[in-house]
């Protein structure tokens, strides 16, 4: 079959006439879908979920997946869709009102410059739940039970169509009864199609989406070719990325086999996370002369969400290479150091592009001597677009109750507006003082010991006792040099080889100050913003996948009570031989239960007689 044979194949898999369907002018054909039950009458097996202005039919049975965590992830982007909403409305005349704002100025156009013959026409206003004609089209490729798309037509202005598809035809059939009993059906439509195929075809169709939401099981990666290609130019992309243990630097080999970059397992794991998944969207994007300008990353729970404008354009995609940075990362002190993978240089009134030189490091750390460990590479531009966050933050002050986890919202986005946006990663204090085993400064006195210094500092909405500052680390290490002076430690006990030993063999030459100051407790944190609440129940966290075909898939912790600790719960169970017992005879029994493989009196051995002991415990 030849290569136009099978994308011709593909493309009759996706159902419908994709041009007729995503048009979506007036009342959607998919809106009601499949006749429902009763209105307000879920069938057997089924419940109600409420969440914002939503409510949705879901099945008890685990046929579709749904995680009540992610409320804060769908919460922010609904802010996070509105404020863009109003960014890419208000050239056209249309004003984007959410409750609050009715009586105000916000999100109103530019009234036109005198002079220019513009007719000073009343705006165009955009509510939330109502088709808005010239607005935003929103694709959620993998929607699951549709709540999001639901959400975004409930609760986001400024929205001329929304599409939710899924694979799955059991997800499809629920998100069609999920719009028919919430009202949507003019703003939502149901798809079922592979999102990869779906995105490709409104490529080649030239009928890009302007919002492209992808929230997978794991990871994003296999999406994000398509979903830089299908999104409109300078369009939104929102990614969520859940496999945290590949990201954080558990599986560095599998980072780079998805990502493109080998993540550490440092204390700066949550960030260097966010960085990696924005380096993979903007090498993604370069392919096709594309490139990104993220609006806001954000590291929460068990996840990471990212948002990013897409643009087009060969002169900006060539400075790529020099927003990339490779990361070395000492194993004894933790210290970092950042390499970048090209360098720009101002020519004229352009910038010429080159190769960076390097590396920063020598062949072992500089202050204990250990080796260097190499990761990335990763995005080493600011994660967010502060005026853009600072939006966001407007709008939920103008409207304080529009959700459920609006003061864990105005928590995060108040610190991410706070951090230094022209450091990469950052420094833990229990990492610093762990190293040098003195006991840990106060935040207040670390900071405060920096800028008294005359360095720049902040915290990191991704760790609760991270500092982000643009001080060397051999202004680090003789902070904590002078305050070891002022809390000794029992040099003695330190090997001479150790990091310790190494770091507080070397006289400061800095002297620290830890007196205080009012600049070194942010705003966020003096008005007991919720930064990192308590998780509100247990087992919050991640979810059992969903089951293909129906079924109840059992959940993790009913997982982690089959598979773990099964000798101290199963203790009718016949006990495993030892396999070292048995490999050296086995005269007798074990600790562990093993029974005699063979008469006791029977002779060994002598070497391996002690080794049975010393294993078996006998």
């Amino acid at each position: 079959m030849s290569g136009a044979a099978a994308f011709r194949t593909l493309q009759r898999r996706i159902p419908g006439p994709l041009r007729r369907r995503f048009a979506m002018d007036g009342a959607s054909p998919n809106g009601s879908g499949a006749p429902p039950s009763p209105e307000g009458s879920p069938r057997a097996g089924e419940t109600l979920i409420s969440e914002g202005r939503a409510t949705i039919l879901f099945p008890s049975a685990n046929e579709v997946f749904y995680n009540p965590v992610q409320g804060f992830n769908r919460d922010l982007t609904c802010a996070v869709l509105t404020e863009f909403a109003r960014l890419l409305l208000q050239p056209k005349g249309i004003r984007v009102v959410i409750p609050g704002e009715e009586d105000t100025d916000a999100g109103s156009p530019q009234p036109p410059e005198e002079g220019d013959g513009a007719s000073a026409t009343p705006p165009r206003v955009a509510k939330a739940g109502e088709v808005c004609k010239g607005g935003l089209r929103v694709l959620e490729a993998l929607a699951a039970s549709g709540l999001r798309s639901i959400r975004f037509a409930k609760e986001v202005p400024g929205l001329q169509a929304v599409v939710a598809n899924d694979c799955s035809a059991r997800a499809k059939e629920l998100i069609g009864r999920n719009v028919a009993f919430n009202g949507v059906g003019a703003l939502v439509t149901p798809s079922m199609a592979d999102a990869r195929m779906l995105m490709y075809q409104c490529k080649a169709d030239r009928e890009p989406f302007d919002v492209i939401d992808l929230d997978p099981y794991g990871s994003p990666a296999h999406f994000l070719d398509a979903a830089v290609q299908a999104v409109s130019e300078g369009g939104l992309l929102c990614v969520t990325c859940t496999d945290m243990g590949v990201l954080a630097g558990n599986n560095a080999e599998t980072s780079y086999s998805k990502y493109g970059a080998v993540s550490l397992k440092g204390k700066f794991c949550h960030e260097m996370a966010l960085r990696i998944i924005l380096h993979s969207l903007d090498r993604t994007a370069n392919c096709y002369q594309r490139f990104i300008v993220p609006l806001l990353a954000v590291s929460a729970d068990f996840y990471i969400r990212v948002f990013v404008q897409v643009f087009t354009g060969q002169g900006k995609v060539k400075a790529s290479a020099s927003k990339q940075a490779l990361v070395y990362h000492c194993v004894g002190c933790g210290t970092h150091h950042l390499q970048r993978m090209g360098k720009a240089t101002a020519h004229g009134n352009g910038f010429k592009y080159g190769a960076a030189t390097g590396p920063p490091v020598g062949p072992t750390c500089e202050f204990c001597q250990q080796r260097h460990q190499l990761g990335g590479p990763i995005w080493a531009e600011p994660l967010h677009d502060v005026p853009f966050v600072q939006r966001v933050l407007a709008a939920l002050e103008r409207s304080p109750q529009r959700f459920q986890t609006q003061e864990r919202m105005q928590g995060v986005l108040s610190g991410i507006a706070e951090e230094l946006s022209d450091v990469p990663l950052y420094y833990t204090l229990e990492g610093l003082s762990s190293t040098v085993h003195c006991n840990t400064p106060s935040l207040l006195q670390f900071s405060s010991a920096l800028l008294h210094a005359g360095y720049r500092v902040s915290l990191s909405h991704a760790c609760r006792t991270a500092v982000k500052t643009d001080a060397p680390p051999a202004v680090l290490w003789d902070i904590l040099r002078c305050w070891v002076r002022l809390h000794p430690v029992k040099r003695e006990r330190l090997a001479d080889t150790s990091p310790a030993a190494r770091i507080l063999a070397v006289e400061p030459t800095l002297q620290a100050s830890f007196a205080i100051r009012a600049d070194a407790n942010p705003s966020s944190r003096k008005r007991g913003l919720k930064r990192f609440p308590e998780n509100p129940e247990a087992f919050w966290g991640p979810k059992a996948r969903a089951k293909a075909g129906g079924g109840i898939s059992p959940s993790l912790q009913e997982k982690r009570k089959q598979l773990q600790n099964k000798r101290a719960q199963g203790a009718d169970l016949e006990p495993s031989p030892c396999k070292r017992h048995k490999e050296l005879g086995g005269a007798t029994a074990c600790r562990r239960g093993s029974p005699p493989l063979h008469p006791p009196d029977l002779a060994l051995p002598r070497a391996p007689i002690k080794r049975l002991r010393k294993w078996c415990g006998f």
